[in-house]
């Protein structure tokens, strides 16, 4: 019986795998980590581990098929939110075993990483077991209410169901836009600081910068941050909370 993704699709393994193409950054870097002989081929976006050299087919949105295909790997690696579904069908209607990542939280990064290294590789990476234990402890005490801009003209922040969202909550967060319809919801600038006690800025996607970005929260504690500590899941996460605690106590204390 084949495995199956995280969304219920099957994936047709005809064997070890032994040729790896990931579509996602933070599976680039998991799988890096983890076995990285296995690793052939990376979008343009998988920048960890930095000296890593793999060949690049484009970038998340885009990815070069025909090239995929040439290559001809055993198995591609997606999620569900960074890549498109017509291109997941294209790979699979080509003959391409492809395997989707769902991850809306912490415990589902862990979780479907867990999975997929078991199931896959048959490995039980160590960073992952760390990182496991490092974000266990829940916060303790109210959450700050904040807001988390991804993108800048139009402002886009983080909203439900994200990955991203659930992690501020462990660092004693409440992103104040969760309560709309989008996961990434446009607001405009008054909605962007309504009730916000401190804004996150990451440096990805957008490009936070000391001179781009805190102007836009005149009173507002401002914390600019690694978007890879806040966004990615993978052996980032291994020291991504005390990163990101500090940034965030050292916001708190500079206001």
């Amino acid at each position: 019986m084949n495995p199956v993704d995280d969304l219920g699709a099957e994936v047709p393994l005809a064997g070890p795998v032994r040729r790896v193409v990931s579509l996602v950054p933070s599976l680039t870097e998991s799988v890096a980590a983890t076995c990285p002989e296995v690793l052939v081929a990376a979008t343009n976006w998988c920048t960890h581990p930095a000296e890593f050299a793999v060949e690049r087919v484009r970038g998340t949105k885009n990815p070069d098929l025909r090239r995929i295909l040439a290559i001809d790997p055993d198995l591609v690696l997606c999620n569900q939110e960074e890549n498109r579904r017509i291109d997941v069908e294209r790979l699979r209607a080509a003959g391409i075993a492809v395997w989707v990542t769902r991850i809306e939280t912490v415990a589902e990064a862990f979780s479907s990483l867990t999975r997929l290294f078991a199931t896959v590789f048959d490995a039980a990476p160590e960073w992952l077991i760390e990182s496991e234990k490092i974000w266990a402890p829940a916060h303790s005490g109210p959450l700050r209410p904040a807001v988390i801009p991804v993108w800048r003209k139009p402002w886009m922040v983080v909203g439900r169901d994200t990955f991203t969202g659930d992690l501020a909550r462990r660092l004693g967060l409440r992103v104040v836009h969760a309560d709309r319809a989008e996961r990434y919801p446009r607001v405009t600038e008054a909605e962007l600081r309504a009730g916000v006690e401190l804004a996150v800025l990451p440096d990805e996607p957008y490009v936070f910068t000391e001179s781009d970005g805190p102007e836009a929260f005149p009173g507002i504690p401002v914390a600019l941050v690694s978007g890879r500590a806040l966004t990615w899941y993978g052996p980032s996460l291994l020291t991504a909370r005390a990163a990101l605690t500090r940034a965030i106590e050292d916001a708190l204390i500079r206001s």
